[in-house]
C-alpha cells in the first residue's frame, strides 16, 4: 500500500448527530479494507487533511463512515459538505483491534462521547461475526443527553444481545438513565474479569479514571486496549507530532495495550 495514495471518494449522506458532530458516509472509488480501529486521513481538496477513525464495519467494503466532531479549520470546513461532494481518503493508517485475540472472550465496551466513533466499527464488526465471542457489555457517557452520538442504534444493538448502559454528566428532565460521569457505569455492572477484556476510548480525562477503575476490579494491563489518538499529523510516523515514549500513535497505534503504554510519562495528557 502506498501510504501517500488519495482515494477518492463520493459523499453518499451526512447525518447530524449532535449541533457540533456529524457523520459521513462515503463511496470511495474503490472497495476500502481497514480493520476496526485503524484510522484514515480524510482529505478535503485545496483545504487539507485531518486524521479520523472510521466508525462503520470493518466487513463492509462498499461505503465507509466517519464521525467528525467540528473543532478546527479543516473540520469546519468538512461539516459544510454535502451529498455528492467530492473528497479523498488516505489509509488505512496504523493498527486496529486485533479480533483473532478477541475471540472466545467476554468484552467490556468504555466510550466516552464521540469517543464511540471507533468502539462503533469495532462494535459492528463483533456483531458480524456474533458467534465468536461471549458477553458484550457498552458503557457509554456523554455531557448531555443531545451530546449523544448514535441515538438510535442503541436499542438495535440491545437486540442483537449487547448489555447496554448510560449516563449523561448533565442530564435534562427528559433523562431516566444513570447520572454522572462514565465510571459510575461500573456499579451496575457484575462480572468475573478472568475471561474479560476491555476496550477503552474517549477523552483523555475519561480514559484516565477508566483505566484506573479497570485495574481497580482486577483488570491486567495486558488486557485493557486504549485508542490513543493523540496529535496525529502526518499518520505514517515522519513528522514527530505523536510521539508517545519509544512509539508513534499514528504507526504503533492508535491501538495499544495498557501494558505497553503504562509506564509512559504524560500519556493522558
Amino acid at each position: 500500500m502506498d501510504p501517500y495514495k488519495v482515494i477518492k471518494a463520493e459523499v453518499l449522506d451526512v447525518k447530524d448527530e449532535t449541533p457540533e458532530i456529524k457523520t459521513f458516509v462515503l463511496k470511495p472509488e474503490i472497495d476500502f479494507e481497514f480493520k476496526a480501529g485503524q484510522f484514515i486521513q480524510f482529505t478535503v481538496f485545496g483545504v487539507g487533511e485531518a486524521p479520523f477513525t472510521p466508525s462503520s464495519s470493518q466487513f463492509e467494503k462498499e461505503k465507509l463512515e466517519v464521525t467528525i466532531m467540528r473543532t478546527g479549520r479543516v473540520t469546519e470546513v468538512i461539516h459544510r459538505l454535502k451529498k455528492g461532494d467530492r473528497v479523498g481518503i488516505r489509509g488505512p493508517l496504523g493498527n486496529g483491534y486485533p479480533l483473532e485475540e478477541f475471540e472466545g472472550k467476554n468484552i467490556l465496551i468504555v466510550g466516552g462521547g464521540v469517543g464511540l466513533a471507533p468502539l462503533r466499527a469495532l462494535l459492528l464488526s463483533l456483531l458480524h461475526q456474533r458467534d465468536k465471542y461471549g458477553r458484550i457489555l457498552l458503557l457509554y457517557g456523554a455531557k448531555t443527553p443531545e451530546d449523544i452520538v448514535y441515538k438510535n442504534e442503541f436499542s438495535k444493538w440491545k437486540e442483537k444481545g449487547v448489555e447496554v448502559l448510560r449516563t449523561c454528566d448533565n442530564p435534562d428532565n427528559s433523562w431516566k438513565e444513570k447520572k454522572g460521569v462514565v465510571t459510575c457505569l461500573f456499579e451496575d455492572i457484575k462480572i468475573r474479569v478472568d475471561n474479560f477484556i476491555s476496550v477503552v476510548c474517549g477523552p483523555p480525562i475519561m480514559m484516565k479514571f477508566t483505566t484506573l477503575k479497570l485495574l481497580d476490579i482486577g483488570f491486567h494491563p495486558s488486557k485493557i486496549y486504549l485508542s490513543m489518538e493523540k496529535n496525529m499529523s502526518c499518520g505514517i510516523g515522519k513528522c514527530g507530532h505523536c510521539a508517545l515514549g519509544k512509539y508513534f500513535v499514528c504507526k504503533d497505534g492508535p491501538v495499544f495495550k495498557y501494558s505497553e503504554i503504562k509506564d509512559i510519562e504524560g500519556i493522558w495528557d
